[in-house]
């Protein structure tokens, strides 16, 4: 049946929750959830998580039947880069942000030569998280939050919230808001052109796919966490 008001099919739910793109968005909402407060408290069994994802991965792509499931094992094994970058800097270099894009980049090489490759879902994944975390972390860098950081991550758990919520609210100023709506319109323009680009290639569809759910759900991410700081920072999961 076709949707007059959309003018496209209606996917049925089964099939919207079965989809690659679901599945990216949901693993780059699952660190938020499940990955901060484990990292503050096991920062090693964190790492060897990582490390199960990417066999878990691989052993999918390569024993799958049909492409679908290829691609969802090549997709756990781009998020297995991402998880294990993020237990490494937040398990123990936190206090040092100037770390973070270089941790988070440690598998760059990787990713960019893979992307030819029966593996493209992983690198898409990998590089999109990549690309949303060069624009977090810029934005940070300009508008001075940045600084504050390094107190935020390494204050007690009584000081920590007010920090977390004075950090937040220096966003609030018009030169930091510029900053973040720039940010936030460049994003926006990459996912309608990974968008375009999953509507026209053929073998390359899927990677685009994932590319245009992982930059738009980093940025939804990144407004509900400046929300969550400024408002309830103790449920923000940084500290």
């Amino acid at each position: 049946m076709q949707n007059p008001a959309l003018g496209r099919r209606r996917l049925p739910t089964a099939a919207v929750l079965a989809s690659l793109p679901f599945w990216a968005s949901a693993l780059v909402v699952m660190p938020v959830f499940v990955q901060a407060p484990w990292v503050r408290h096991q920062p090693f069994s964190s790492c060897l998580f990582g490390l199960f994802l990417a066999v878990a991965g691989i052993l999918l792509s390569l024993n799958a039947e049909r492409s679908q499931q290829r691609d969802l094992g090549a997709l756990i094994l781009g998020f297995s880069g991402s998880w294990m970058a993020g237990s490494l800097f937040w398990g123990w270099l936190s206090a040092h942000p100037v770390l973070h894009l270089p941790v988070e980049a440690f598998a760059l090489p990787l990713a960019v030569a893979g992307l030819n490759t029966r593996w493209r879902c992983a690198c898409a994944f990998y590089l999109a998280s990549l690309v949303g975390t060069v624009f977090t972390d810029l934005s940070m860098a300009i508008s001075g939050v940045m600084t504050l950081w390094p107190d935020v991550v390494t204050a007690t758990a009584d000081q920590a919230p007010v920090l977390l919520q004075k950090a937040a609210s220096q966003v609030l100023t018009p030169k930091s808001l510029l900053v973040v709506i720039l940010a936030a319109a460049l994003i926006t323009r990459l996912v309608a052109e990974c968008r375009s680009r999953a509507d026209q290639f053929g073998d390359g569809s899927s990677a685009w796919a994932v590319a245009t759910s992982v930059l738009f759900t980093t940025l939804v991410i990144d407004g509900v966490f400046l929300g969550i700081s400024l408002l309830a920072p103790g449920l923000s999961g940084l500290i």
